[in-house]
């Protein structure tokens, strides 16, 4: 008799118990909730469709002159020459993320120094915002403090006052 019991509580904690354990359900939906219809295959194409136009929209921002030529040579034909001569002598530093991009096409050799330089940069922003955030914290406490001596040196002048 006593092994019936031990096999049937063994046997529920391995089907409910244990199921639950490893593979918890997850709460049921509120009274109030209205559950969707599944999308045909259409429709998941149309998703799959606009979510991979996105995903690559993202991606092109950064792609440059080498990897979609055509783009650039139509911006340059557009451009009047006077234009063109102003851009060429004009130049700018390259951007972090350009420096890290060529500097990626060199291999780790040019990468590392670059790297090096990002989180070089980094650090100094986060040293310099700490020295401003410590400074600034050093004249509150001051401003504080001489306010507190003001108000106990004014209380000290008025209580005299007080008890003549």
């Amino acid at each position: 008799m006593k092994a019936k019991v031990v096999w049937r509580k063994l046997r529920d904690y391995v089907r409910y118990d244990l199921k639950e354990i490893a593979f918890p359900s997850s709460l049921p939906d509120p009274p109030h909730f209205k559950k969707r219809r599944k999308l045909t295959l259409k429709e998941k194409y149309l998703v799959l469709k606009e979510a991979t136009r996105l995903y690559a929209a993202s991606w092109v921002r950064d792609i440059g002159p080498e990897l979609r030529p055509n783009e650039y040579k139509k911006k340059s034909e557009l451009e009047d020459e006077p234009d063109r001569a102003k851009g060429s002598s004009g130049e700018t530093e390259p951007s972090t993320l350009e420096d890290l991009a060529v500097a990626a096409r060199g291999g780790m050799e040019t990468l590392r120094p670059a790297l090096q330089r990002v989180y070089m940069t980094r650090a100094s922003a986060y040293r310099d915002a700490l020295k401003s955030f410590i400074q600034g914290y050093q004249e509150g406490i001051q401003q504080a403090m001489e306010k507190k001596d003001d108000s106990e040196s004014h209380q000290e002048n008025n209580d005299p006052k007080k008890s003549t």
